[in-house]
């Protein structure tokens, strides 16, 4: 029994923080949608996290399949580098690179603050100090037009002191019928209370992708899974006979790497120089003291012999979005050493998961993430080719007639094309 305890308790300290949250919702109080709002369309946003851009046909998702076909789906959508989960969900409804919104990675270093951002640390994901830009749905209160959010990155944190007006806590423990049920309940509030964006978040074909890879039966059946709960939840809404439109995607793709032939910390690599941020695919040095970034840099090119590459912030390529210039709260480290599929840097004893992402996107086609669109406001039967997750934001505010004057990484192309 006493070593019984002991596991337990050694698993309630090592579970994420959101593990540890009430499920309740939160309502922020004396908030109604002004008469000129009640008016416009509604916007259900769904994320699937870690659903590349090829699960649905891979794996016969026939209901999506029949959902994107009366309105528009993308050959694929390009996350954001690094495709991480947090930096990417918060791209989505910022229309910013993480760079420039500052969550540049699901754990990263602050040198100016001198703290970690950490995606398990409920204090951290609750500060709003630490997310720039304005998400779709500050915007959207901004003009007096409610919204809600069953979980988002971002959407627990008072970001320019706002939050959704209807918002949860983030926990994997609500049964999926009580989530669907809240959305409908959400919808068929009196029309001054009714929310007209929801952000919707679901979890579970990502941690089949790590736990099992992006070729499996497992993760087969998370997509089958995750399908039939796609009709569910249309087919609960569809009982509000609300004109409802819906923006389907996810953060980012899967693929399959190397767990046996790992990379270690490199021994150029001097800790007493250095604050060692990241793995995986990216692994971010801070100099304690500049002077050593040079001679470290050099170190690194003359060691990596083909396995990494080593750049210094200055000289990242301007594809990733995530060099000097781009790096708006000063977040990214003065070194960075990227890996190339299917290798990963790997401090553990423990043998990696097979299933991963973070690659430059670029050049990992598997990184690439998913991007249906469908209801009365969209077009019918558009098949687009690949874009960037930055366009995602114009489609959702000018859907919701949402006008804003601040600067975005994205524009209104993609917007054009696809809405009436």
């Amino acid at each position: 029994m006493k070593r019984l305890k002991i596991f337990i308790l050694a698993l309630l300290l090592a579970a994420p923080a959101w593990a540890q949250v009430d499920s309740a919702q939160h309502v922020e109080p004396g908030r109604r949608n002004s008469p000129e709002q009640i008016q416009k369309p509604y916007v259900i946003m769904i994320s699937v996290d870690g659903f590349r851009y090829d699960y649905a046909d891979k794996y016969d998702a026939a209901n999506l399949q029949a959902l994107r076909a009366q309105g528009v789906q993308a050959e694929s959508m390009l996350p954001s580098f690094p495709s991480k989960t947090f930096p990417n969900h918060y791209t989505l409804v910022t229309g910013m690179y993480p760079a420039s919104h500052g969550l540049i990675n699901n754990y990263f270093y602050d040198p100016q603050r001198k703290e970690h951002y950490s995606m398990r640390n409920r204090e951290k994901v609750e500060d709003g100090s630490w997310y720039g830009g304005v998400p779709l749905w500050v915007l959207a209160e901004q003009n007096q037009l409610l919204s809600a959010s069953y979980y988002w990155v971002g959407s627990e944190a008072p970001v320019q002191n706002t939050r959704p007006t209807y918002w949860y806590k983030y926990s994997e423990e609500v049964p999926f019928d009580i989530r669907v049920q809240t959305v409908v309940n959400w919808l068929n509030l009196p029309e001054e209370k009714r929310p007209h964006l929801i952000t919707f978040y679901l979890p579970e074909v990502d941690h089949a992708g790590h736990r099992f890879g992006p070729d499996t039966p497992e993760t087969a059946q998370a997509v089958k899974k995750l399908d039939d709960r796609m009709k569910q939840l249309t087919e609960a809404v569809a009982t509000t006979g609300l004109p409802v439109n819906y923006i389907f995607v996810s953060d980012h793709g899967m693929t399959q790497i190397d767990q046996e032939n790992t990379l270690p910390l490199p021994a150029a690599i001097d800790t007493a120089d250095f604050l060692v941020s990241g793995g995986g695919m990216v692994v971010e040095l801070h100099a304690k003291d500049k002077s050593a970034i040079k001679p470290t840099y050099k170190k690194l090119k003359r060691e990596a012999n083909g396995a990494y590459q080593v750049y210094t912030k200055g000289k990242l390529p301007n594809r990733l979005h995530y060099g000097k210039k781009d790096d708006a709260y000063n977040r990214v480290g003065d070194i960075l050493l990227l890996t190339d599929a299917p290798k990963v840097f790997h401090f553990s004893s423990r043998k990696p998961s097979p299933g991963a992402h973070g690659y430059d996107p670029t050049v990992v086609k598997d990184m690439h993430a998913t991007f249906y669109a469908w209801g009365p406001d969209i077009k019918e039967g558009v098949k687009l080719a690949s874009f960037t997750n930055v366009q995602v934001y114009a489609i959702v505010a000018k859907l919701l007639g949402l006008r804003y004057t601040h600067a975005i990484d994205g524009d209104c192309k993609v917007a054009k094309a696809i809405l009436k």
